[in-house]
């Protein structure tokens, strides 16, 4: 059974207004466009894990990187090297995401420790929960928590599908060196 990125030919008729934007633009979502249903539905949550959430972008890329990290999913580690260079990330920064907690700003290792919790754990405890409360509010907890369970789903598709890494993603990662 193959699950590769369908291409413009073969992408469904009834999600024919996704293919212009989001959608169209990665193979991960075109691979999940092999269940039309399930792309529609998750385009409102992905929307607002991608732009409307109470993280922030550079909050938002050191969880998605320490949980691509902790999933093993180098799809995703690839793809959001990239989009943390572009909100702000620096090279280090991002490198440190890989590392122990010890090796990471204070405010990074407090993002990726929640992380590693709900990954070890599927739950933040009450001390963790007050100190990202006082860094992020509630509801940057709620947002972190949903953009660790979108990215974890991703992943499971990414690994399950041997999803292949966008070609202009590969190109800019080699252009950089990384």
């Amino acid at each position: 059974m193959s699950f590769a990125p369908l291409s413009d030919a073969e992408w469904p008729a009834e999600i024919a207004d996704m293919r212009a934007g989001f959608a169209g633009q990665l193979n991960v979502y075109r691979v999940m466009a092999h269940h039309p249903d399930l792309l529609r539905a998750w385009s409102g949550l992905r929307q607002h894990i991608v732009t409307h959430t109470a993280l922030g972008k550079l909050r938002a890329e050191v969880v998605i990187l320490r949980l691509a990290h902790r999933l093993g999913s180098q799809y995703e580690w690839d793809q959001h090297v990239l989009r943390g260079l572009k909100a702000g990330l620096d090279p280090d920064r991002i490198r440190s995401l890989r590392g122990p907690l010890a090796a990471m700003t204070p405010e990074d290792a407090q993002l990726a420790g929640a992380v590693d919790a709900l990954w070890d754990h599927a739950h933040l405890q009450p001390a963790q929960m007050a100190g990202l409360e006082a860094q992020i509010g509630r509801k940057g907890i709620l947002d972190l928590m949903a953009t660790a369970g979108m990215y974890l789903t991703l992943g499971f598709l990414l690994k399950s599908t041997a999803c292949p890494l966008d070609e202009d993603i590969a190109a800019e990662l080699a252009d950089l060196g990384a």
